[in-house]
């Protein structure tokens, strides 16, 4: 049985561990996890990177990093750039060959985390992962293998049509999903309330029925609704898990199915909630090395 080292970059975190795969089964070892430089440079992110490798130096047979944004040709870029904090092109797999001669897989952090909640799923064959935290992301399993596109993009469902007059996205696009329903945009509301507060206050806030709060949180559900409805009908998806620290905020998924109730039936996948949460990253990451070597 070989060891992985997988890396998981996002926003704010980067986390890594061994990690090995039997069967379905998964084990995490030496977990351990590090700030994302903010408002990085390339090198800062490099420097970051280093420290995790030597972290584990000899004890993994190959790599792979799931990462927050697009990864083209070892390239990680992103439609977003403020999710990696206005670093818009980044050489990763070269970062990662300096400090290594083990072989090297990348894929999007929201695609691995599909991943690895697919390996939960042995009934169904087309299926998908969301995630609603900083941002909103997701990744698509079809006909059982995960689907990236030519270019790495798809599974990006943050960035569908939520609103055409809606706020505009970081991407560049007004009325994204990820600019009406995302933590960043929960936050940006709230920020402008008379008693303005974080997105943890705002849940806070929900559950205790304050209406402004309920108001807030069932403009972000809905939106993940009509995302939801919009995979069911385009790609027969039957099962999402919804995921990320909104997703998987207390109360939300229940909001969710309340707005997906009011459409019709054929609208309506089943829906469950992450089983991996911080670790599921971790897992896809592994699992898609597993499956390309």
């Amino acid at each position: 049985m070989t060891a992985c080292l997988a890396i998981d970059v996002g926003g704010t975190k980067i986390a890594a561990a061994l990690v090995t795969l039997k069967d379905k089964e998964a084990q995490v070892a030496q977990r351990i996890q590090i700030h994302t430089p903010q408002n990085p440079s390339a090198e800062a992110l490099d420097d970051a990177l280093a420290q995790v490798l030597q972290t584990f130096q000899g004890q993994f047979d190959k790599v792979s990093v799931a990462s927050t944004g697009i990864i083209q040709n070892g390239i990680l870029t992103a439609l977003n750039p403020k999710n990696l904090g206005n670093l818009a092109f980044f050489p990763l797999e070269q970062s990662i060959a300096k400090h290594t001669d083990k072989p090297i897989t990348l894929l999007n952090d929201a695609q691995a985390a599909g991943c690895a909640e697919f390996l939960r799923q042995d009934d169904v064959d087309n299926f998908a992962f969301i995630t609603v935290s900083t941002g909103v992301g997701g990744g698509i399993i079809l006909n059982r293998k995960l689907f990236t596109g030519t270019n790495g993009v798809a599974g990006h469902i943050g960035h569908s049509l939520a609103d055409p007059n809606g706020e505009p996205c970081g991407c560049g696009r007004v009325g994204c999903v990820e600019a009406i329903a995302a933590g960043r945009a929960i936050a940006r509301d709230a920020a402008k309330w008379e008693n303005p507060c974080e997105p943890p206050e705002v849940f806070n806030r929900f559950r205790q029925g304050n209406p402004q709060a309920v108001a807030l949180v069932d403009k972000s559900a809905k939106a993940i609704a009509h995302l939801i409805a919009d995979l069911k009908i385009n790609l027969d998806i039957q099962r999402i898990a919804l995921g990320g620290s909104v997703g998987l905020a207390e109360g939300y998924l229940a909001r969710v199915e309340y707005f997906l109730a009011q459409m019709p039936e054929i609208y309506r996948p089943n829906i469950v909630l992450a089983h991996y949460a911080q670790d599921a990253g971790l897992i896809g990451a592994a699992w898609w090395a597993e499956n390309q070597f």
